[in-house]
């Protein structure tokens, strides 16, 4: 009974942590439909490396920050983007690799070039999931 309890312990604990994770995501989404760099910076550990859909590798949130408040402002006003957590992969407690379904859609609701299908490692520290090592790819038609 003890083993039973703890693995539905263990099972809640990681669906309360999944359900932490899903709302970065959620954040993630309204930062930049709502062109809110500093939000966006926010969600990254300060040592934080990512690396864009377009390739370009930042290192840190000073450097992610620049960019971010160079091409955030203005990048949705014909277009918007969601992100759904697809899988998350518990490295160990505090650390997970999360892979989720990126789209860009027009405002009218169609899609926008090929989806997107980011991996970001994520850390939990002081109580709140960051943003460490992120790399966005593009899904090409096959």
């Amino acid at each position: 009974m003890i083993g039973m309890e703890t693995t539905v312990t263990d099972q809640q604990t990681q669906e309360a942590e999944i359900v932490a994770i899903k709302q970065v995501f959620a954040t993630l989404e309204h930062s930049q439909q709502n062109e809110l760099p500093e939000e966006f910076v926010g969600l990254f550990r300060a040592d934080a490396i990512w690396t864009t859909g377009g390739g370009k590798r930042l290192t840190g949130r000073d450097e992610i920050s620049s960019f971010t408040h160079q091409v955030l402002p203005g990048a949705m006003k014909d277009s918007t983007a969601t992100y759904e957590v697809v899988n998350v992969l518990f490295i160990r407690p505090d650390v997970a690799a999360v892979k989720a379904h990126a789209q860009y859609w027009t405002l009218e609701g169609k899609p926008i070039g090929n989806p997107g299908t980011p991996l970001y490692v994520m850390a939990k520290e002081g109580g709140q999931w960051r943003l460490v090592a992120c790399q966005n790819t593009e899904v090409l038609d096959q």
